[in-house]
């Protein structure tokens, strides 16, 4: 799909949406350059990983162990479990990618927590695949564009909830994941997000940052059968 039809595809308030939350991840990535930086590492290290992980939690979490004195091999261990909630995307939205190759070596390094949400809030397939590369590609842009200038500024933009930009990531998702659960069938799909939202709530107090979200995949085990056979 060529960018410029990928756009043209895109409701107006779909691109919104993306819009902004593509800005979002610039400040956040800004943030993660910067806070890097702080802690001593080279200039190419958050550039680097910013291009080649995309996941902007653990990117952080891999730094906060390297500052406190952990080793590689511990923040890679890290990343990889708080990451390991992506594998559930590529059953969900992975008819979307594409069947080239390179269709599926970009998409699949695109499939992010928001990109992902984007997709399944659309009904026509047309624009999920547009929400999905769109979404993907802005917060891609946005994320490494903000990791280069938090990196080269330093320590001026360290902290982002102090610009109260730390919400817009989990208050757009809720906004994508509400018409979801207002549908004609949402009995079937509250279920698993209840379990879920439990499961996360109730093991936070008690846990590393991240580890909740994993956890609360068990929610899928509470989809009813005859969805799942579906599926």
């Amino acid at each position: 799909m060529a960018m410029r039809s990928l756009w043209r595809t895109l409701d107006p308030e779909t691109l919104r949406g993306i819009l902004t939350i593509t800005g979002s991840a610039a400040v956040s990535g800004a943030s993660f350059g910067a806070i890097a930086v702080a802690t001593g590492q080279p200039l190419w290290v958050p550039i680097t990983m910013s291009a080649l992980v995309f996941a902007g939690g653990s990117q952080f979490l891999a730094v906060g162990v390297l500052a406190g004195g952990g080793g590689p091999v511990a923040a890679v261990l890290g990343g990889l479990v708080l990451n390991a909630r992506h594998l559930p995307f590529g059953l969900a939205v992975g008819h979307l990618v594409g069947r080239g190759r390179v269709a599926r070596l970009v998409g699949s390094h695109l499939l992010v927590d928001e990109s992902v949400a984007f997709a399944l809030a659309q009904r026509d397939p047309g624009q999920a695949r547009a929400a999905l590369w769109g979404c993907g590609a802005g917060l891609f842009a946005g994320w490494n564009l903000g990791t280069v200038l938090g990196a080269l500024v330093g320590d001026l933009i360290a902290d982002p909830a102090a610009l109260g930009l730390d919400v817009v990531f989990p208050v757009l998702l809720l906004a994508l994941v509400l018409p979801v659960l207002t549908g004609s069938q949402r009995q079937g799909k509250l279920r698993p997000v209840l379990v879920g939202a439990v499961v996360a709530l109730a093991t936070t107090p008690f846990l590393p940052a991240g580890v909740p979200v994993l956890l609360s995949l068990v929610g899928l085990f509470a989809v009813p059968r005859r969805e799942a056979a579906a599926t």
